[in-house]
């Protein structure tokens, strides 16, 4: 169908419908069950750190409960979306529930900042008036705690550690590793030294590592939400390179990419072929070369015609009726 532009070319629109477009390596069922497990492991964990700082009255053991609580986020978001990725699209969800993800990471950086902010007051206030802490408990849950978070870094390593959401959950649990041993630490000082202190004093360390997580979570999930395009496929970088690499490309323009979420990236883009002949051939090089070097595996690529006459007789050629000679009809008399 032509469409006025602002310049004299009419448009002749493709769909790069190349469906391996998951170009993130694939996980198993196997891996999916690993993830499920350090879930669950992270998750009884956290509630079992929430209920000794409870009772220890440790505040670093709940800071380091929150900071667990990042991790069985983003263990759940990993299996949400594995799970929810395999959902065929319908009628109303064309793109399926690939953003619940990314929705459901929004949701959850917000509450992980509203924890931070509940550990900052709460020690300030244990700073100006300490308060007694029980390090025998104290230290036997940051153990466990501890021992809990290698176990998962391990299982987790044993996976397709190269996916992008185990790679996310991967560094979530190191970052928690850093927290129980803090907690460790602070439970051993209180023991030998009686220094009060040292467990609010820790707690904020530990919730500056949530703030830095639920920090990159925001921003991330944000950028998606807002259709914001990846870092290593900008629009300015996809039209110098098709220009500079695939050949028969005369110009490239209206380039829209955006992420419909974590690893997926979508665009829409205007080529001037230099000879309007080759237009089929040189959008079916552009759709490799996005494949190829972007990870874009589904695009849609209007070709800007160089002479009107030519986007003429493609429409023409595609909307002409086929002829019955070539089905074997040409030799049948008429009635």
């Amino acid at each position: 169908m032509t469409q006025p532009h602002s310049h004299p070319h009419d448009h002749d629109h493709h769909h790069g419908h190349d469906h391996a477009h998951d170009h993130a390596p694939a996980v198993t069922r196997a891996n999916e069950r690993k993830v499920l497990l350090s879930f669950y492991l992270i998750f009884a964990f956290m509630l079992v750190e929430v209920a000794g700082g409870i009772v220890s009255g440790s505040l670093a053991l709940l800071a380091d409960a929150g900071h667990m609580l990042t991790d069985a986020v983003a263990l759940a978001l990993a299996y949400a979306a594995f799970r929810y990725g395999r959902r065929a699209a319908d009628d109303k969800r064309s793109f399926g529930y690939l953003r619940f993800e990314v929705i459901a990471g929004f949701v959850n950086a917000i509450t992980l900042f509203g924890i931070v902010l509940w550990i900052l007051v709460e020690a300030w206030q244990r700073l100006r008036e300490p308060q007694a802490v029980l390090a025998g408990p104290m230290l036997a849950v940051a153990v466990a705690g501890l021992l809990a978070n290698a176990l998962v870094f391990w299982i987790l390593t044993r996976g397709d550690s190269d996916h992008v959401n185990i790679r996310g959950a991967v560094l979530h649990v190191l970052g928690d590793l850093l927290g129980s041993a803090g907690a460790v630490i602070a439970a051993i000082v209180i023991h030998f030294t009686g220094w009060m202190p040292i467990d609010p004093i820790l707690s904020v360390l530990v919730s500056l590592l949530i703030l830095r997580s639920a920090w990159r979570l925001l921003a991330k999930s944000l950028h998606i939400l807002l259709e914001g395009a990846p870092d290593d496929a900008r629009p300015d970088m996809i039209q110098r390179h098709l220009q500079d690499e695939v050949p028969g490309v005369a110009a490239v323009s209206h380039v829209h990419v955006w992420l419909i979420t974590s690893g997926r990236p979508l665009a829409t883009l205007h080529v001037r072929p230099i000879r309007d002949a080759e237009a089929r051939l040189v959008v079916r090089a552009v759709e490799r070369e996005l494949l190829a070097h972007f990870g874009i595996g589904h695009a849609t690529v209007a070709i800007d015609w160089n002479t009107e006459d030519a986007a003429f007789c493609s429409l023409s050629d595609e909307a002409k009726p086929a002829d019955p000679a070539a089905h074997g009809h040409g030799d049948t008399p008429s009635p």
